[in-house]
Order: structure tokens, then sequence, then C-alpha cells
């Protein structure tokens, strides 16, 4: 009696541990949900990723066109935004009027959110922070503000400076691409002219993130960007990225050998997502031969995963996908 005793106690303790266990892996990774505009898929236009530290800190990276507004379903809570660069691919100048509207090639982007942006209205419905670098942050402050937010919800981060969202550490890196406004996005006094003229509004360089999660992942978001020599010297050199999301469009920033050498030979991530690609990538969730994301894969000498829409990912403090990818 006392043996089986001291055997069930035995077995009792070690459920004990292992749920311990399990609860602590489980609180230990950092999940992200890519935010498609087609359920299940790696569609040309999908810019944006919601990334959920273990602390529960969620953060939405360039809205874009995707998300569906403040009331997309997929959102929940939001405690900050990442805006890279105020293209409207990005920034938000359409969004779709229901979810997978259109086609992953060519999506349905017929609701038009200018002159405000898709991320503003996002910021001031969930009362978020926009965490953005150069001179975009006066922009957003005044236009949060005639939208009846808070412009003090904006926060510059400048290069080599870091702002804290719950237990995530942000800050940004350069990005070297254009960051025009466009006319779409002012007020007609303004912005008539400036489209007459075919110019758009400077707001400042574009940027990069690199975040740095409490279970010690630290993700590296290209935004659109070429080559840069910070991507060694910055990135991987000080902040010692091991994840990195990264752009692979190609006319517009790196192409998918471009970006294969600067996951490579730059940063040297354990893991790579790739993003951007401006063609549909996959059907049925499963990568198409012949695309950019296919020919990004090949040259990738790091384990390199797709963003499909609604499929959320884990990563551990190491950058290893241990669900999901």
């Amino acid at each position: 009696m006392r043996k089986a005793g001291l055997v069930r106690a035995a077995l009792t303790l070690a459920t004990v541990v292992s749920t311990a266990g399990l609860a602590q892996a489980a609180g230990g990774v950092v999940k992200v949900t890519p935010l498609g505009s087609h359920d299940g898929e790696f569609c040309s236009l999908d810019r944006a990723i919601v990334f959920e530290d273990p602390d529960g800190t969620r953060i939405l990276y360039d809205a874009g066109r995707t998300v569906r507004g403040p009331d997309d379903p997929r959102l929940g809570r939001i405690d900050a935004l990442l805006l890279s660069h105020v293209h409207g691919d990005h920034l938000g100048d359409r969004i779709q009027p229901y979810a997978n509207a259109g086609e992953c090639g060519k999506p349905d982007f017929s609701v038009k959110v200018t002159p405000n942006s898709n991320t503003a209205n996002i910021v001031v419905a969930k009362k978020a922070r926009l965490l953005v670098g150069s001179e975009m942050s006066s922009f957003f402050a005044s236009r949060i503000k005639e939208l009846g937010g808070d412009p003090k919800q904006v926060q510059l981060v400048s290069f080599g400076a870091s702002a804290r969202v719950g237990g995530v550490q942000v800050t940004t890196v350069p990005a070297a691409h254009g960051n025009g406004l466009q006319p779409a996005f002012l007020d007609p006094a303004h912005g008539d002219a400036l489209a007459r003229n075919g110019l758009t509004a400077y707001v400042g360089p574009p940027t990069g993130y690199v975040l740095r999660f409490s279970n010690g992942l630290v993700a590296y978001l290209s935004g659109d960007t070429g080559i840069t020599a910070e991507q060694d010297l910055v990135v991987r050199g000080y902040y010692k990225a091991n994840l990195a999301v990264i752009n692979i469009g190609d006319v517009f920033t790196t192409g998918p050998v471009e970006a294969a050498y600067v996951s490579n030979e730059l940063v040297k991530p354990n893991s790579v997502i790739v993003s951007h690609a401006n063609e549909a990538s996959t059907r049925d969730g499963k990568l198409l031969p012949d695309t950019r994301a296919a020919a990004f894969r090949m040259a990738s000498k790091v384990p390199t995963h797709l963003p499909l829409s609604g499929v959320t990912m884990a990563f551990d403090g190491k950058g290893t996908c241990v669900a999901g990818c």
C-alpha cells in the first residue's frame, strides 16, 4: 500500500512538473500571425503581421490594405502599430470590403479610406500607440488629433533610440527606399497642387524595425529596402536579430536573390519570414513554383516560412519556429 501510494505521489508530481513545463513553454513563445487578403494564402499585397509577446502585448506591423479596418475581427486588442513608410500598400489607402474579396493575385481593395488611412483609423479606434521614425511622427500626431485621438499616441523612435511596449523593446533601423506621402492622404488644398505636379509630400526617411521580445527573440522587420550595410553592422552586429521578415518583391525592393543575400550573408538569422512578394505565392496554402517566394527559398541557407494569412506561427527565443510553420 505504501509503495502504491509513493508511486501515485510520484506520478502526481511528474504530472505537475510536466504541466508546469508545458505552461512555461507555451508562455515562452512569440506568436506571429499574418493578416493577408485571403485566408490560408500568401497573396500579392500581403504586408500586415501581428506579433504577440509571451506577456500578451500585441503589435501590428504595416496594416496596409489587407486589414479590413479597425473592426476586422482578426485584430483583437492591439497595443501598438508600427509603420515602415507611408506608401499606400503599407499605410493603407484602400481596404477590402470583406474577407477574401477578389483573387489572391488581384485582391479587391475597393473601399477607399483616404484622406485618412487604415493605419490612423486603427490607432484611434484601438486607442493604440503608433511608433514611427523620422518626420512621420509629426504628420501622424496631427492626423490622429484630427480624427479625435490623442497626438501623444504617436511616438517618435529615432535610429539608435528605443521604446518599450509591454515586454517588447522597439527600435528603428535604416531602410533604403522612398517615403513620399501620396497627395490622396492630404487635404485637397495641398494634395491637388502636389498631384498636378507629380509630387509627393516629404515625411522623412523610411525605416525598418528591430523588436526584442521578453523570451529573447529578436526580430528584424525590413520594411521596404534594398541591401544596406546596416543589415550587417547594426541588425546583426549590434542587435543580433535571430528572426527576419524580409521583402522579396523586386523592382521596388530587394528581389528574392538579393533578399537571400541579406539573409545569408548580412543578417544571418535562424529563421526568415518572406514578405511583400507582389504576386500570388501560394495556392491552397502550398508554395507555387516559379514565384519569387520559391526562388528565395531555393537561395536561402536558413529555414524559410511563408506568411499564410490567419495561420499563427510560434517562435522561441532563439528564432526557431516551434509551431504553425
